[in-house]
């Protein structure tokens, strides 16, 4: 809802060409009013009302807005009746939002669901008349079960091997594959197994065994046997074929040979007459769990008749952005590569994307940390902006460097929302509160906003935040969410005409809940790229971009890096404005520089050649420069204190050589003048002071005044870029002389990143 409200003031890069996405067209008479500020593709999507209809829509083009205009312009139109309709997607986030479009263009009553919802819910109905007796007890988490299974087999399994087999058995189900086919189909699909698969055949075959001896059903057994009831009893499926009519199934290169099952036992004979699909081929990056993109690339195949869409025009991010991925997805290779979208920004020019090279990751990790610091205080919310990596491993880093910095933070992936202690306090305070005819809590409170306050307040919610980071700070931070959705949720209401009382805002709670549907909490993201599906942000740090990590070490196949490369298409895509890439070289201080930028930045950053190019060819438009230190020169040892020679690990004190209590010989002097120097600069160039030079740079400067460009240059944080750019100049400041200036009052500028 937060980013409706700024969209209608702000004019949303999902706006298009006529206006806002969310403008209600309840207040106008006909079906038209939904197709108002739709671009002519999207138009396209919205009038074709009846399938087969395929729309591949690139990242950033307004799929959903495209399918849920399409879906209320059937139904005010009178071709769909709103309980016949059933839109299918894979979170249930999305589905929640899904449903919150719909209800604001006047669709209430369609069903939008998970896969697996919309399967449980006819499995629980349908069971007693096609089975007899209470339906099966669903396992929510296989892991427990799996151990055990494990253990019969007489193997012993550590925890992290335990989530790999688990992961295996998942995916042996959802691609249909029986215990005793499972080594084979390992082997055809070329995929590398993370033990003996005659052993990962052993668990499956017990785990099976005893889930099915104890009455209880996995996630898989939903979508498998609601499709077994609808193949063997006729009378069933016709039910439900008379019961939903019009189909539409959202990121359509995700599905499993299961999910595609169900999906056509839920279509019949009718195939793809009355079916809308929705995906983008490069952005399949969930092969691992039995996702496929065939289904999405042979559906013109499939159904000849088809009506099929592309959606080109990118709403979400500036050229600079779209122009690096584009450029991504012109070196891939392989069928999805071959229906590759070209990306149209449809906003106005930003910054070029940033590429660093840092020596370690801790310094990687600190410097993207003040730059995050930078962006908040320059008015970008913390909300919108994250740091996105390959694997969770990453995140502990950034973590420390952003809780060092007291810059809030929420880790994607952790623990739900609405399964939070305190969420779950809150929420049974709220729902007493709403109950009561005179609560002393609320008593007092001007509006909905201010009563829950009053009521979270009894549980330690401050207007301003607590200082520092930790266990205390993310409680309020998820306190501080729950009273930002209710002015949210006052605003809108008010606007409708509808109540606002804390018991709408009460079941408003229990319906996102149920849907896991989470308010935004104010704070940085810090997600794994494949955790970063779906999601968007003003400014995106994609960090660790190293071989063997991006792509990781383990995609041997041609596909499988074809895969990896998607995986950072993916998430340069979820950038609207501002775009960091960057790797470091070794893994702690000190380390042996070995790692290599990921191939595929070649030909994208600035200095690299594309696979294949002549040599001295132009990368891609950016900026790039080593980061603390210059490739050329850099320690191979430990960095001792100059003072008392004990080792350093600080970046900090690293850069300045000493321990950060040992004396320092700072020119205080020198210091302010480099100080003012590097002020009239950034503004100049327009760029946040850090840009130019860091202050721990300046200090260790000003500690050594280097006498010429060869001293300067053995000072951390001035690479061979930054020694061009301003080298005159920090040494003419050290020489207690004034630099000289260029016409602009400033030094010749030129893409560059912090030291």
């Amino acid at each position: 809802m937060e980013r409706m409200q700024e969209d209608l003031l702000s004019g949303s890069p999902y706006d298009g060409p006529h206006g806002s996405p969310w403008a209600d067209p309840g207040t106008a008479t006909g079906p038209d009013a939904v197709l108002a500020g739709l671009d002519p593709e999207q138009r396209a999507v919205a009038t074709a009302l009846h399938g087969p209809v395929c729309v591949l829509a690139g990242a950033g083009t307004g799929k959903t807005r495209a399918i849920t205009h399409r879906i209320a312009y059937g139904v005010r139109s009178g071709v769909y009746q709103p309980q016949q309709v059933l839109a299918v997607t894979f979170t249930a986030r999305a589905a929640g939002e899904m449903r919150g479009r719909l209800r604001q263009l006047g669709a209430d009553g369609v069903q939008a669901r998970t896969f697996h919802a919309a399967a449980l819910r006819q499995l629980q109905y349908f069971w007693p008349r096609a089975v007899g007796g209470p339906v099966p007890q669903l396992l929510e988490r296989k892991v427990q079960l799996v151990a055990e299974a494990a253990g019969r087999c007489g193997l012993r399994v550590q925890r992290t091997e335990l989530r790999d087999l688990t992961a295996e058995i998942e995916w042996a189900k959802v691609t249909q594959t029986a215990p005793e086919d499972y080594p084979a189909a390992v082997a055809k699909s070329g995929r590398e197994a993370p033990r003996d698969p005659a052993e990962t055949a052993q668990v499956y075959r017990v785990y099976e065994e005893t889930k099915t001896r104890r009455g209880n059903i996995d996630f898989e057994d939903v979508l498998l046997l609601t499709a077994a009831i609808l193949e063997d009893r006729p009378d069933i499926a016709d039910q439900v074929r008379s019961q939903y009519r019009h189909f539409t199934v959202d990121e359509y290169q995700d599905v499993s040979p299961l999910q595609q099952r169900l999906l056509d036992r839920w279509t019949g004979d009718s195939g793809g007459a009355s079916l809308c699909v929705v995906g983008d081929a490069s952005q399949t990056i969930y092969s691992f769990t039995g996702a496929t993109p065939d289904y999405l690339l042979n559906f013109r195949g499939r159904h000849p008749e088809a009506t099929v869409v592309k959606l080109v025009r990118d709403y979400r991010s500036t050229p600079q952005v779209v122009h690096l991925a584009n450029g991504l997805l012109s070196q891939a290779r392989g069928e999805a590569a071959r229906h590759r979208l070209e990306l149209v920004s449809q906003r106005e020019a930003g910054p070029e994307p940033v590429y660093t090279e840092y020596e370690d990751e801790p310094t990687e990790a600190e410097t993207t940390a003040r730059r995050i610091k930078d962006l908040i205080a320059a008015g970008v919310r913390a909300s919108e902006i994250a740091v996105l990596f390959r694997t969770n491993g990453q995140s502990e880093v950034y973590e420390q460097a952003l809780a060092d910095l007291g810059v809030p933070y929420q880790l994607k992936g952790a623990e739900r929302f609405f399964e939070r202690p305190e969420v779950r306090d809150a929420g049974v305070l709220l729902r007493g509160a709403a109950r009561a005819a005179a609560d002393p809590l609320t008593a007092g409170a001007p509006d909905l906003a201010g009563q829950v306050r009053a009521v979270l307040a009894s549980r330690g919610f401050t207007p301003e935040p607590p200082a520092g980071s930790g266990a205390v700070r993310d409680r309020w931070e998820s306190l501080a969410a729950l009273v930002r959705l209710a002015e949210e949720f006052e605003r809108t209401r008010t606007a409708e005409g509808l109540d606002t009382d804390l018991a709408a805002y009460v079941a408003e709670l229990d319906a996102r809940a149920a849907a896991q549907h989470a308010p935004a909490v104010e704070g940085v993201t810090l997600a794994s790229l494949h955790a970063a599906k779906g999601l968007e942000w003003d400014a995106v740090f994609l960090v660790g971009l190293t071989e063997g990590t991006l792509p990781i070490i383990y995609a041997k196949t041609d596909e499988q890096i074809e895969e990896e490369r998607r995986l950072l298409y993916v998430g340069v895509t979820r950038a609207r404005k501002h775009l960091s890439l960057s790797w470091a070289l070794s893994r702690s201080p000190g380390g042996r520089a070995s790692r290599k930028p990921s191939r595929f930045m070649d030909g994208l950053r600035p200095g690299s050649t594309a696979p294949g190019a002549r040599p001295g060819a132009r990368g891609g438009r950016g900026g790039v420069e080593p980061g603390e230190r210059s490739a050329a020169r850099r320690v191979r040892g430990p960095v001792k204190c100059r003072v008392c020679d004990k080792a350093l690990t600080d970046a900090v004190e690293r850069k300045l050589r000493r321990c950060e209590d040992c004396p320092s010989t700072m020119d205080e002097a020198l210091y302010e003048r480099l100080r003012d120097w590097r002020a009239a600069q950034a503004k100049g160039q327009g760029v946040p002071a850090y840009v130019v030079f860091t202050d721990a740079t300046l200090m260790a400067i000003a500690e050594d005044v280097p006498a010429n460009r060869q001293e300067l240059a053995l000072i951390s944080g001035v690479g061979a870029m930054k020694l061009d750019k301003y080298g005159a100049a920090v040494l003419s400041l050290c020489a207690g002389e004034e630099p000289e200036e260029d016409s602009d009052g400033v030094e010749d500028d030129g893409p560059v990143d912090p030291a």
